[in-house]
């Protein structure tokens, strides 16, 4: 209320204006058909007669708000919205219509603009995601939802949100005012169920009936916590391992079962009990996690046939808030079979150690060898030598009982060891082999005579002294030579008793040659030859006679040796320059003789064919031949025509004078009272005597048809040649078709035999 001031010198006095309020109230979303009527101004100065005029402005003055500048009437034409603008300030004039002065001061005022719920809650974060504990207790909060409403919340209800739950109960509930979600039930278990869909609504008007809502998703994981123990599927497994694997192969697998996940499912294993603990031993699969049990020892199915195991998989992360569900571990039995495999056989010794003696006779007993068969068939077992160990195949093996003896007689100087194998074989096995070593030793027998260790000659001075000691001579022997044993020395008997060398067996094995005489001669005599008898004292002692050479040199005052005259047995040791010249000269003659002859050899056929039958070639080789064999002078015109014996060829090894001589005898045919080998050795004359036959083995031709034969000639014209008694009228008997027989024959007619009539015909 403002004070209107008279300024006539009256006393003041306070007028009411036409508008008493500051503030004006419009509904929002208003959808009327007619403007909105906002509000009235109207001033006291406004007598009603038209004189005055309103008018408007400020914050959408004329466009949204209008006045009715005669009434002062204030409509809204447009909807407002309060979420977009809640008020708006304005100032309204009182002027004089005609001069437009105005009557009044302006005045502010201010329209409101008046809420209704027109706006639902709005989750602007969502779809939100959570994770809680699984096993959690009830009532553990899970997150916190919040919705935003843009109604006045200073207004009546329009923006108080109550939260409600309209999916995933009855596992979660949310608190109405706070949007606080939490666990709803006891022991929720990930592993029956890991994820939950929750819808959570938020409604406005305090939830009340008419009010807006929104919704929001909220996926809800639950998280692992070790509260399940491992658990093996089986509490008793079967596995099984052939007696044959090695340490090391895998006997079989197991695992146990944790629903748990990462660590909490994890499994360590141990084995903790049972009699196969030292033969067997347990590891982890890094990748599948499964305990891996393996062959720690070699089985022996006929030792053990099974074995026992206790295995325990334990979590090695226990939760202390579940140690009352445990315990956390698990323990199962394992049972292993040991499977028979088919095992070669084994020998009872690791190798063999034999002696026998040599030229101990064929088939002498060595030693046995014995093998078993370990599997429970107990099979037979055969053997034998494999025939690499045993080249030259001294020895045999009994394939039954292993008896090993000899095949022919032993030399020990030959080869004093010999180191086979014996392999055996189990009858109706897998054909495996087991071998053994078997070393046999030859022993030794006395049967080497002894010889000189060397054989030099002994030099020896013309000018030596009797009594001189000219040489030591030692023995050896190839046999073994026993304790005790020596070499013992005599001058054989035939020189016991000369005057010219004498012999003392010094006792070791030695003996000691002396001079008897002075006076030798190397142009009298220059060398002697002095046996000497060896015994070796063995057991048969062996004795031999060993010539001892001594030759007689020429030497100086010194005794030292000036000339053996040793050239002669020096030259076949090696040959000299000269005789190798002379061997090697007379190799090369020989290889030009050799050559020269070949060269001739390659003559031209001896026989000229005028013209050459593509056909029958024969190939020539340029071999020495002669003889059945050779083709170089085969009359290959007396194969294409008999009678080519005629037609002489031209010849080069013969003289021109005596090339084409008429063939003695070959014009007149041989008689028909000759016999064939008459015959024959007439024809093998001509060829003998005959210059222009082949000189070598040749085809002959003889025309030789035979004496006749007793049955006579058959042919029919032969027979009218002769007089014949047959009477040949009785074919006229025989019907029509014999007439024309008849009439040939029957009737004699002398034209018939006429002298050239057999050869026209």
């Amino acid at each position: 209320v403002s004070s209107h001031k008279k300024c006539e010198g009256q006393v003041l006095h306070r007028s009411k204006r036409g508008w008493v309020w500051n503030q004006f109230f419009v509904i929002e979303e208003y959808t009327g058909p007619d403007p909105v009527l906002v509000g009235r101004l109207h001033s006291d100065v406004d007598s009603g007669n038209g004189n005055i005029k309103y008018i408007l402005s400020g914050e959408g003055a004329g466009t949204i708000f209008v006045i009715d500048d005669k009434t002062g009437n204030i409509h809204a034409t447009k909807t407002l919205d309060r979420e977009e603008q809640a008020q708006y300030t304005l100032t309204a004039q009182a002027v004089d219509r005609d001069t437009n002065k105005p009557l009044e001061p302006p005045s502010e005022f201010i329209v409101k603009v008046q809420d209704i719920n027109d706006n639902p809650p709005e989750f602007l974060h969502g779809p939100y995601y959570a994770r809680v504990p699984e096993m959690s207790n009830v009532g553990t909060s899970v997150m916190q939802v919040t919705a935003t409403d843009a109604d006045d919340p200073t207004y009546g209800n329009s923006a108080r949100l109550v939260y409600s739950i309209l999916q995933g109960q009855p596992y979660f509930s949310v608190e109405p005012q706070t949007g606080i979600i939490r666990t709803a039930l006891p022991n929720m278990d990930r592993e029956a169920r890991q994820e939950y869909d929750v819808v959570i609504q938020a409604k406005d008007m305090g939830g009340h009936m008419g009010g807006l809502s929104g919704t929001t998703e909220v996926k809800i994981t639950l998280t692992d916590v070790n509260d399940n123990p491992p658990k093996f599927p089986q509490s008793v497994y079967s596995m099984s391992v052939s007696e044959d694997k090695v340490p090391g192969e895998e006997v079989g697998r197991l695992k146990a079962k944790d629903p748990d996940l990462g660590d909490n499912g994890l499994v360590n294993y141990r084995l903790i009990d049972g009699d196969g603990l030292s033969m067997f031993e347990l590891s982890t699969d890094s990748e599948t996690r499964e305990a891996v049990i393996k062959l720690k020892k070699s089985v022996d199915f006929e030792t053990k046939r099974s074995y026992t195991l206790k295995v325990e998989g334990s979590n090695p992360h226990v939760d202390p808030q579940f140690l009352a569900w445990g315990p956390y571990k698990d323990e199962a039995t394992i049972k292993i079979s040991v499977e028979d495999a088919d095992e070669p056989p084994v020998f009872v010794a690791p190798s063999y150690t034999f002696e026998v003696e040599e030229n101990a006779p064929e088939g002498t007993l060595v030693g046995r060898v014995h093998a078993k068969d370990t599997d429970v068939a107990n099979n037979p077992v055969r053997y034998m030598i494999p025939r690499y160990t045993d080249v030259e195949q001294f020895f045999s093996v009994n394939s039954e009982d292993g008896m090993i003896t000899t095949t022919r007689p032993l030399d020990r100087e030959a080869q004093a060891w010999h180191n086979i194998s014996v392999s055996a074989t189990e009858i109706g096995g897998h054909h495996q082999d087991t071998k053994v070593r078997v070393n046999i030793k030859v022993k030794d027998v006395n049967d080497n005579s002894p010889e000189f260790a060397t054989n030099n000659e002994v030099l020896m001075c013309e000018t030596v002294a009797p009594g001189k000691v000219i040489e030591t001579v030692s023995a050896v022997d190839k046999d073994e030579m026993a304790h005790r044993q020596h070499f013992t020395f005599s001058l054989a008997p035939e020189v016991a008793h000369n005057h010219n060398f004498s012999l003392k067996d010094n006792r070791d094995s030695t003996a000691s040659i002396f001079v008897l005489r002075k006076g030798f001669s190397r142009l009298t005599q220059d060398v002697y030859n002095l046996p000497i008898e060896i015994n070796d004292n063995g057991f048969p002692a062996m004795s031999s006679t060993n010539t001892l050479t001594i030759r007689v040199c020429s030497c100086d005052s010194k005794n030292t040796i000036l000339s053996c005259n040793v050239e002669p047995y020096v030259l076949p040791a090696g040959l000299s320059t000269g005789a190798l010249i002379a061997i090697l000269a007379c190799i090369v003659i020989l290889l030009v003789v050799l050559f020269v002859a070949l060269r001739r050899q390659k003559k031209e056929p001896l026989i000229v064919f005028e013209e050459e039958d593509i056909r029958e070639n024969i190939i020539t080789y340029d071999d020495e031949g002669g003889g059945e064999e050779d083709t170089e002078a085969f009359d290959i015109a007396t194969l294409q025509n008999p009678d080519g014996a005629n037609g002489f060829l031209p010849r080069k090894d013969i003289k021109p004078e005596l090339q084409y001589p008429i063939r003695p005898g070959s014009g007149r045919p041989a008689a028909n009272s000759v016999d064939v080998d008459d015959f024959i050795k007439t024809r093998i004359a001509e060829a003998d005597s005959d210059p222009t036959a082949p000189p070598y083995d040749s085809i002959q031709i003889y025309g030789y048809e035979g004496r006749g034969s007793l049955a006579g000639s058959l042919s029919s014209l032969e027979s009218v040649t002769t007089e014949s008694d047959l009477d040949y009228d009785y074919l006229q008997s025989w019907g029509p078709r014999f007439k024309k027989l008849a009439d040939l024959y029957g009737t004699k007619d002398c034209s018939i035999n006429d002298g050239d009539d057999g050869e026209d015909s």
